[in-house]
């Protein structure tokens, strides 16, 4: 037999069985967390937030902490999108290409940093500062932890575009600053949705980053200055009980973190394919 036709048949089947490996963990995780949290969920759950003694197997629910994350994800991926877009362009258009790599490879060593390591950090400056666990101390966190993964998702996307549309661009005329605005910013369209909700899937499924800046507290936040829970947590603290029925609850309230973070992905596919059509293939 060939053997270049050998390689062929080993390396389609390592390829195929790599693929298939990523395929089987992701339909495992999401059955086991499924089959033991199913059972747990109700519409109290997910409209009571913990009531008295909720901890140790007595009434409520996680309303607290679906809002909590929604609250910190929310507030940090806008930040970082303040943030990041600008550094992005930067990057792009107006950068040496020198100070454009070096700023690349900072982003990228941030991107591995572990994100206990933020959280440590934003809780020294939140002392400091003389500022308790709050909202507004998670969304900084968080955005330290997400920002990176954004600006280098963004930048990625960016050098995709075509040099001869960029190009002609120039020839007729246009600024940087249009070019930036008007025709990259329009190309990567879908590229940059997928970033942010890249940022955001990230940002809502952390838990160490938060566990010292933004608390936990039984209630919904009413200011930027109060403790909030997080779905993260809410596993944590009730998987770390010795009761059943609590940790029914951890199960349960993983169950609803998953159905978030697999919409977002959802939604980032659908969003995508929606606006692909503004891109020049």
């Amino acid at each position: 037999m060939d053997r270049r036709k050998i390689e062929e048949d080993f390396f389609k089947g390592l390829m195929i069985l790599s693929t298939a490996i990523i395929v089987g963990i992701l339909f495992a995780i999401v059955a086991v967390v499924v089959l033991k949290g199913a059972p747990a969920l109700s519409l109290s759950m997910l409209t009571q937030t913990p009531k008295g003694g909720y901890y140790l197997g007595k009434g409520g629910g996680i309303l607290n902490a679906i809002i909590g994350s929604l609250y910190l994800a929310f507030g940090a991926t806008a930040l970082s999108l303040i943030i990041a877009l600008p550094v992005a362009f930067y990057l792009r258009e107006y950068a040496s290409e020198r100070f454009a790599n070096f700023v690349r490879l900072s982003l990228d060593i941030l991107w591995g940093v572990p994100s206990i390591v933020y959280g440590a950090f934003g809780f020294i400056i939140m002392l400091y500062f003389g500022l308790r666990a709050c909202l507004l101390g998670g969304i900084i966190a968080l955005t330290l932890l997400i920002l990176p993964i954004m600006t280098r998702a963004m930048d990625e996307v960016m050098r995709m575009v075509a040099f001869e549309l960029r190009e002609a661009s120039y020839g007729l005329g246009s600024t940087k600053l249009e070019v930036v605005s008007k025709v990259i910013s329009r190309q990567t369209l879908p590229g940059m949705l997928t970033a942010v909700l890249l940022a955001f899937g990230r940002g809502i499924g952390d838990a160490a980053s938060i566990l010292f800046t933004a608390g936990y507290t039984d209630y919904i936040p009413h200011s930027l200055f109060d403790p909030v829970a997080s779905l993260p947590l809410a596993v944590f603290f009730q998987l770390g009980t010795p009761f059943p029925e609590v940790q029914e609850r951890a199960y349960a309230s993983a169950v609803v973190l998953l159905v978030i973070i697999l919409l977002t992905s959802v939604s980032s596919r659908l969003l995508t394919k929606r606006w692909s059509r503004f891109v020049i293939k």
